[in-house]
């Protein structure tokens, strides 16, 4: 029996699930978002916040984001609340510290002090990047699918990709890393950045040209946050879905996508007994993952002979550590990147934040303090029950006098007790807090955000999985669809899955767009 029906389940809470569910709830879709139960980027031990994932508002200066939020009438209002970071990174290696800020000046003596023998090589660099970036800008302004599935998808879109700087040697990047001299520092200044942003188990010298200086154009040409990092996105989104008659359960999970004649006809939830009908799933899990919810019977045959291959190459390993704030360099950028500073040592993101940013209004202990999130990549195969010593080895090779401030340290991924320090000098003890006490936060090891392999990439070498899932009715927003583009790929494909399921309505979607473009709502 069906209770209610819903023009759209989106299942998910991660960027592309949201922003789609919040452009369908715009064009007067009924939508239903479901979390699947996916854990809230913070957490709590005995009232302090920590962090399960790093954040970074990478597609903030993408005209893919720009678009939808034109669309959602809410341009002024998120700049309101964003924040440009200055520096918008910092790099630290040994005996190295250097920052990208977004003032041209200042970051032309920043190459003058640190590397005054390649300055002109970094100037072309540069030049290639913003020059490749502006290209690419033009062509994802355009309104199209990507990627590209159908006849005459492919014959838009490849219209559009045609002037993307893809092997075209005249003045694509294809040569961007090998300006540099073997085994220069500058190397990893370039890489680094645009290896955490991409979900692709890859090495960071086997990143694409194309791939380089589009994620780390993102990173620097303009980095904005928000005060309450992701969980404040993942709000300003939900309130666009509720706002328009959309509904956000994120505890809510779905046990099985009903079909019928191998097309979606509903979903059944946990602790449901009845049927919730709906024309369409959209998700940011993988195509096997939405196979699994379905009857084997139901996948489409072609989907069963061309479906690229998604294994998980490991995953982003997250340590959280909360100190006072006079024992964290004050030159520390709220974004950094570590270099490893050994052989069998991981390199490192580093987020820094005000604890007090992530629980707004929370107690006066909380004042005072900050907290670093260290973010490593823990390959295939890997103990995790090392990793959390590697990246704590890795941080303190960077953060003087570490240890003897440290106030509480902990990762979701690997099961063992979090550590909380007290006291100082001889009197400083160690206490370790088993997870069971912790309350919301389950005692178990939680996965870590995964990095994949996608074999064979499809369009242009940009594309992994397809828009549309394994069984009709499905679409798929998740990294897997975009993954050389990273977070912009994640908007991309929700903008693409959106336009999918409106364009029968093309006409009255044109002008609803028309009249958004020009009024602003609070």
């Amino acid at each position: 029996m069906t209770a209610r029906h819903y023009d759209v389940v989106v299942l998910g809470r991660s960027l592309g699930s949201l922003l789609a569910a919040s452009i369908l709830a715009k064009r007067e879709l009924k939508v239903l978002v479901l979390g699947q139960r996916a854990r809230a980027p913070v957490y709590t031990i005995f009232g302090t916040p920590l962090l399960r994932r790093t954040f970074t508002l990478l597609s903030a200066t993408s005209p893919v984001f720009r678009r939808a939020l034109q669309e959602l009438a809410q341009t002024q209002r998120f700049r309101r609340r964003t924040i440009a970071e200055n520096p918008m990174f910092g790099f630290l290696g040994p005996g190295l510290r250097f920052e990208i800020p977004p003032d041209i000046e200042l970051f032309t003596r920043e190459i003058e002090r640190e590397f005054p023998e390649i300055q002109q090589v970094i100037a072309e660099i540069y030049g290639a990047i913003s020059d490749s970036n502006a290209k690419i800008d033009a062509v994802f302004e355009k309104p199209a699918i990507w990627p590209p599935a159908t006849f005459l998808e492919r014959l838009e879109t490849g219209r559009y990709a045609s002037h993307l700087p893809i092997g075209d040697t005249t003045d694509s990047v294809d040569e961007l890393p090998f300006r540099l001299p073997t085994g220069h520092p500058y190397r990893e200044i370039l890489e680094l950045p645009a290896f955490f942003a991409t979900p692709l188990g890859i090495e960071p010298s086997d990143l694409s040209p194309f791939s380089l200086a589009r994620l780390h154009g993102a990173w620097a040409r303009g980095v904005y946050s928000l005060p309450g990092g992701e969980q404040e996105f993942a709000s300003f989104l939900m309130e666009r879905i509720e706002s328009h008659g959309g509904t956000c359960r994120l505890d809510g999970r779905v046990t099985r996508i009903v079909t019928k004649r191998g097309h979606v006809v509903g979903i059944e939830e946990d602790f449901s007994e009845s049927m919730t009908g709906t024309d369409a799933v959209v998700t940011d899990a993988t195509g096997e993952d939405i196979a699994a919810l379905c009857e084997a019977s139901e996948i489409r045959k072609n989907a069963r002979e061309v479906w690229p291959h998604v294994s998980v190459l490991g995953g982003h390993f997250v340590v959280s550590a909360v100190l006072p704030d006079r024992a964290v360099p004050a030159p520390l950028a709220a974004h950094s990147f570590l270099a490893a500073p050994g052989s069998h040592l991981p390199a490192l993101y580093l987020e820094r934040r005000s604890l007090l940013s992530l629980a707004p209004g929370g107690s006066e202990e909380l004042a005072g303090k900050t907290l670093l999130t260290a973010e490593g990549i823990c390959p295939e195969g890997r103990d995790l029950l090392g990793m959390r010593d590697a990246v704590l080895a890795s941080l303190r090779a960077y953060i003087p006098f570490f240890d003897e401030n440290v106030e509480l340290i902990d990762s979701p991924h690997d099961g063992l007790p979090a550590v909380s320090f007290e006291g100082s000098g001889k009197d400083r003890k160690k206490k370790e807090i088993d997870r069971v006490h912790f309350g919301l936060i389950a005692p178990a090891v939680e996965p870590m955000r995964p990095r994949y392999e996608i074999t064979p990439l499809g369009f242009k070498g940009l594309a992994g999985e397809p828009l549309r899932g394994p069984v009709d009715g499905t679409f798929l927003v998740g990294p897997t669809v975009l993954p050389t583009l990273g977070q912009e790929g994640e908007a991309l494909a929700a903008l693409s899955v959106a336009h999918l399921l409106t364009r029968r309505d093309a006409s009255r979607q044109r002008m609803r767009r028309q009249l958004w473009n020009k009024t602003e709502t609070p």
